[in-house]
């Protein structure tokens, strides 16, 4: 079966914030692939520059007049080599002649070409026959920070975890569950809570950090105790964005409070003690590895770097070095190509870090990040649980179960 590239479209389209994003189709001789990129609202600065100057119109340029022409011929099997010359065509570090998601876009499209080839799924044809766990599926329930508008938690996300569910069908069920309650339990609280959502389908509302980890606490323990099996709480602080480098402190708006650094680090312990935390990711700004070291080593739950690695090797590289955190998020779209993140994933793997695939708050309906958790032994994926974008995700990862069959079975996660 040829797999050689004969011809490369991009296109303009929208993802879930209505903001213009490229689509990319990679035609190989018998196949092809397509493969649309999101975007983030919380960047770290370590991540690559998503479009040229110019924007989208000029990355479909990029695709025309500097991609095209050095991919088309090449064969679809060798993604290591598509990547390479990704890299050597933009000749940067940070991907800002091409574009870091338009990169993403080539590189994941080339991947599922490859596979329609040979008349495989994507997770069969990255992962072979060993790839048969799915991940347990990490879901914003309510929302914060910059994730809002108006009066809201200084937390950008409040997160659960159905970490002892059997299968993924269940998991999702729980989250969904959760979901729900939690958006009664507001409309409870507040009289003008109009059910509001936020990019990820989270719930958006008047409340302070700790009126949303009890409203959470209450939903997972009564679905916890009705499904069987424990649904952990997690949070998301996005801590880059409330840190004032000026002042060396922590803002918390809403709170009318400014956290130091080792304040910072006290509150969070309160936190996981408090509600029993299963997962915190960033709770320091993206320079601090060494709070990351001191709160891994207090604690034993995940403590998730995004910000912090960037999907970088070479910053997660540096964070083992110090035990800062045990967890990292890989996101593609950060580092730019598949090869890229695949090289992140296997470090974090062979040095006990857990990989937790993940999303981006503006996404579009592609649903390949559920291949590449699957693929990849990510035994986490965070993608939401409700909004068309996150379903789109867990309703392809609800296939990718049943097309297992017996075969299938949820990862492990020895830390929780």
């Amino acid at each position: 079966m040829s797999t050689v590239i004969e011809d490369m479209v991009a296109r303009k389209v929208f993802n879930s914030r209505g903001e213009e994003t490229i689509e990319v189709d990679v035609v190989t001789t018998s196949s092809f692939g397509r493969v649309s990129a999101p975007a983030g609202k919380s960047r770290g600065k370590a991540e690559v520059v998503y479009y040229p100057q110019g924007g989208v119109d000029q990355a479909l340029e990029k695709v025309e007049e500097l991609i095209a022409p050095e991919l088309v011929g090449l064969n679809a099997d060798f993604q290591d080599e598509i990547d390479r010359t990704l890299h050597e065509i933009d000749g940067s570090k940070d991907f800002r002649v091409i574009g870091g998601n338009t990169a993403f876009a080539v590189s994941l499209a080339n991947a599922e070409a490859a596979a329609n080839s040979y008349g495989l799924l994507l997770f069969q044809y990255l992962g072979g026959y060993v790839a048969h766990e799915l991940p347990y599926p990490l879901g914003n329930v309510v929302s914060g920070g910059k994730h809002t508008r108006g009066k809201s938690p200084d937390i950008q996300e409040f997160l659960v975890l159905p970490h002892r569910a059997e299968s993924f069908l269940e998991a999702a069920t729980a989250n969904t569950q959760i979901h729900g309650r939690v958006g009664a339990t507001l409309k409870k609280k507040d009289r003008l809570f109009s059910g509001g959502r936020s990019d990820e389908g989270a719930w958006v509302a008047n409340i302070g950090n700790l009126e949303a980890l009890e409203a959470l606490a209450d939903a997972c323990e009564e679905v916890s105790n009705e499904l069987g099996f424990e649904c952990g709480l997690g949070i998301d602080v996005a801590a880059s964005s409330l840190w004032n480098s000026k002042e060396k402190t922590y803002v918390y708006q809403r709170e009318r409070k400014k956290r130091d650094s080792g304040e910072q680090l006290e509150f969070i312990l309160e936190l996981i003690r408090k509600y029993h935390l299963v997962y915190v990711e960033d709770p320091f700004h993206e320079e601090d590895y060494r709070s990351f070291a001191e709160l891994t080593k207090k604690v034993n739950c995940l403590i998730c770097g995004d910000d912090l690695f960037a999907t970088n090797n070479e910053r997660l590289s540096r964070g083992i070095k110090t035990r800062a955190a045990n967890a990292a998020i890989i996101k593609v779209n950060q580092v730019g190509t598949l090869t890229d993140a695949w090289e992140t994933i296997e470090t974090a793997k062979r040095n006990g870090y857990v990989p937790v695939m993940s999303h981006r708050s503006g996404d579009t309906c592609d649903w390949h990040i559920a291949h590449l958790a699957v693929a990849f032994k990510c035994p986490i994926i965070k993608t939401g649980v409700v909004e068309g974008a996150r379903i789109a995700k867990i309703n392809e990862l609800i296939r990718i179960e049943e097309f297992l069959g017996d075969r299938a079975e949820m990862a492990h996660l020895q830390m929780l």
